[in-house]
């Protein structure tokens, strides 16, 4: 695996990161207060091209390699300090267009993958219920067919974009008896009658995203609208875990990179007892173990982007790839603070509010258990 990066791949990641840092700029401290998600920010990204990256220029998207995406991912994580965004934008792309890609229909894709490419449009997958979250398999929300027609009646919960989505991927079951068998997925556009959506729901991090529970009550959807065949859902599922679970994380990456720079500022110019603070071992090592992760979740993410590049599965390693720059974010969240003392404590330094948001990812597309329940799996146990 050859991980250097061309000259171009160089360039196109510095004019994201000064997309990021010129257009992509707000008050988070306001933003996190008030739970606002930026759908002006939402619209500029699309019309950077950000949205469709891994898209097929023929469906609206840039068609880049995926990894190049995954390297302008890291620099968008650099350059935006808006997680809730980066989180949403990544949702969009990995369970959203990913999965409408492989299993969609030619009309289906035509019809929608230019929408959520070019002109705004929001994608959000709801696959979690409230007793059904990685045990997928039981799921309670139904499809019964009726015609050219299915009735579908559930309860969705986690839902991200939910409150602000355009069009949602939903798992149901076409027949209960059948288990895995029956999960069949459905593409609902968000005015659908019998399509609920709840007010977002309140979170610890991540204020700027949307999560929010729907319900459907006898939502009624075409069988043109039926993502690939009945039954299809178990396999639709597992596709949009393997790219969300190596991806979704990779602005984490980037953020992890900025916190880096930040607290080696920090600890150089920052004196206590007549020096740098820099110069003492406990925070030196501090910054060492900052670095040490860094690097590490870049070979993590870049092995899964080199996999998906090179049409390989890629299930362990995308677990592999999220338990670790999951955790490292998290820890390299709290170290940041600690280098930056009580002034990190504090609201308007932001960095209390990075870490709260990287707590959240510890739970994106499975828990850290359950990502390790999964490699596990891949191990024989």
């Amino acid at each position: 695996m050859d991980f250097a990066w061309n000259s171009q791949q160089i360039e196109f990641r510095k004019k994201v990161i000064r997309f990021a840092q010129q257009s992509l700029k707000s008050d988070l401290v306001k933003q996190d207060k008030e739970r606002i998600f930026n759908r002006d920010a939402w619209q500029k990204s699309c019309d950077f091209g950000i949205l469709g990256w891994p898209i097929p220029v023929r469906y609206g998207g840039q068609e880049l390699d995926i990894l190049t995406t995954a390297y302008a991912l890291q620099g968008l994580g650099y350059g935006c300090k808006d997680n809730g965004l980066l989180f949403a934008m990544n949702a969009h792309m990995w369970a959203g267009e990913m999965p409408l890609l492989t299993f969609g229909s030619e009309e289906q894709k035509e019809k929608y993958l230019p929408k959520l490419c070019r002109e705004g449009w929001i994608a959000s997958h709801a696959a979690t219920e409230p007793q059904a979250g990685s045990d997928i398999y039981s799921l309670k929300t139904t499809a019964r067919k009726d015609g050219e027609r299915y009735i579908l009646n559930g309860h969705k919960h986690y839902v991200t974009n939910g409150s602000i989505a355009d069009i949602f991927i939903i798992l149901a079951t076409v027949d209960p008896s059948l288990g895995k068998e029956g999960l069949t997925a459905f593409l609902i556009e968000k005015d659908t009658p019998g399509l609920v959506v709840s007010e977002p729901i309140s979170t610890m991090g991540m204020r700027s995203a949307e999560v929010t529970e729907l319900k459907l009550e006898n939502c009624e959807v075409s069988v043109a609208n039926r993502l690939g065949e009945e039954g299809a859902g178990l396999a639709i599922f597992n596709h949009g875990m393997e790219w969300e679970r190596g991806f979704i994380l990779a602005c984490a990456v980037g953020t992890m990179e900025r916190l880096l720079e930040q607290s080696t500022r920090y600890a150089k110019t920052h004196k206590q007892f007549g020096q740098a603070i820099g110069k003492f071992q406990l925070v030196a090592n501090k910054l060492v173990e900052m670095k040490l992760r860094l690097e590490n979740a870049k070979g993590y993410l870049y092995k899964v982007a080199w996999m998906k590049e090179n049409k390989q599965m890629a299930l362990m390693e995308a677990s592999m790839a999220n338990l670790y720059i999951s955790e490292a974010w998290v820890q390299s969240c709290l170290e940041a603070i600690e280098i930056h003392g009580a002034y990190g404590y504090l609201t308007n330094t932001e960095l209390e509010r990075e870490l709260r948001d990287a707590i959240g990812s510890k739970f994106y597309s499975g828990t850290s258990d359950i990502q390790r329940v999964v490699i596990a799996k891949f191990l024989g146990l």
